[in-house]
């Protein structure tokens, strides 16, 4: 499905092109240059469709993204200029429209970089009634990491210093930690950054849809994937949960894209309810069976907050996930959606922000 999205996108983005040509030609110098020499006034207004076709080559993904959002931009920014000139009764001498349309598309993409980059510390507190040993619990989660995107495997671990600043009693991978184009040595690199995380809990890890491969392009396996974690003493759990220091469990699930998943019932089958209840899920999209189960707290990502608007909108009316970003109660469940640490495919983010995330649980 993401592969035709992509596809069906990509053709409007190059039919978009002659839209493009047309625009580029209305500046003013080159149609000045057309009323002499018509041939090379069109050869002028190409030239710039002629250096976005070659970037087509270089980075396809983030081309598309610049031609579409240019042209949406161009095409409100016409609409504006329509609304002007009936208002004024006369036309502008100069295309404003058109060098609005790139200074908005350049600046609203440069700010896309920069959240997508930049990574944010986001803090929640949640409190409960259980017992939590007259103490407090501070849960760190890390997601879509996708490591090789946007930082390698050192780049990784620099963020890992900054959560081990954050004190953490427990971290947790909620999935997507690595991508079809990691590489081995950024995979051990990453993996030793979380060997070296001192925690009163540890490190707990579930599978995201991204982590076992989809292109088998990888320099390294599923099975390596499991070794470099368990050898950083990772704890990867699928479909389990583990009971520590008797006062709170975490779940972790496997992936929704699984055929093994269990469900949410059996996993909390013969659970001791008065403890708290962590959940680890990758896709936040079984948020009414988590629910159910009374579980206290559900930690997901896969959505990137949505990325780029309107995709979070949209995948949330049209149901593929129950939210796109931040927290949200049902019923006596808490659930936080992170926008994750890092991207996938396309490097900005317009919906949301790179983050890992610091939840302090405290009792009542």
């Amino acid at each position: 499905m993401i592969i035709i999205a992509f596809i069906l996108l990509l053709v409007i983005a190059l039919l978009g092109l002659v839209y493009l040509l047309n625009r580029f030609h209305r500046f003013e110098w080159i149609r000045k240059i057309g009323e002499e020499r018509k041939k090379l006034s069109w050869l002028l207004a190409a030239l710039p469709v002629f250096v976005i076709i070659l970037f087509f080559y270089i980075k396809t993904a983030s081309t598309t993204l610049f031609v579409l959002h240019l042209m949406a931009f161009w095409l409100l920014c016409d609409l504006a200029n329509l609304v002007i000139r009936r208002i004024r009764g006369k036309d502008f001498k100069r295309y404003y429209a058109g060098a609005c349309a790139i200074v908005i598309t350049v600046a609203y993409l440069t700010v896309g970089w920069y959240n997508c980059h930049h990574v944010y510390q986001t803090e929640y507190g949640v409190k409960t009634e259980k017992a939590m040993g007259g103490r407090g619990l501070r849960v760190v989660q890390i997601s879509d990491s996708h490591v090789g995107a946007t930082f390698d495997g050192e780049g990784f671990a620099e963020y890992m210093k900054e959560v081990q600043e954050t004190d953490p009693d427990v971290v947790v991978i909620t999935g997507d930690y690595v991508d079809d184009d990691t590489t081995r040595e950024d995979l051990v690199a990453s993996c030793g950054a979380l060997g070296n995380l001192k925690t009163t809990y540890g490190v707990y890890y579930v599978f995201g849809n991204h982590d076992k491969g989809y292109f088998d392009q990888r320099d390294f396996s599923e099975a390596d994937l499991r070794r470099e974690l368990e050898k950083n003493q990772v704890k990867i759990l699928e479909d389990e949960n583990v009971l520590l220091d008797d006062r709170f469990y975490i779940i972790g699930r496997q992936d929704a894209s699984s055929a093994e998943r269990a469900d949410m019932a059996s996993l909390v089958e013969g659970l001791d309810t008065s403890k708290y209840m962590i959940v680890l899920d990758h896709q936040p999209n079984a948020f009414d069976e988590q629910a159910e189960s009374g579980v206290d707290l559900v930690l997901t990502g896969h959505t990137h907050g949505g990325q780029m608007f309107p995709i979070g909108i949209t995948g949330v009316l049209s149901g593929q996930y129950d939210r796109a970003y931040g927290m949200e109660k049902r019923k006596d469940t808490t659930f936080v959606v992170s926008s994750g640490i890092s991207d996938w495919a396309i490097p900005f983010k317009t919906a949301a922000f790179s983050e890992y995330v610091v939840i302090d649980i405290s009792p009542l």
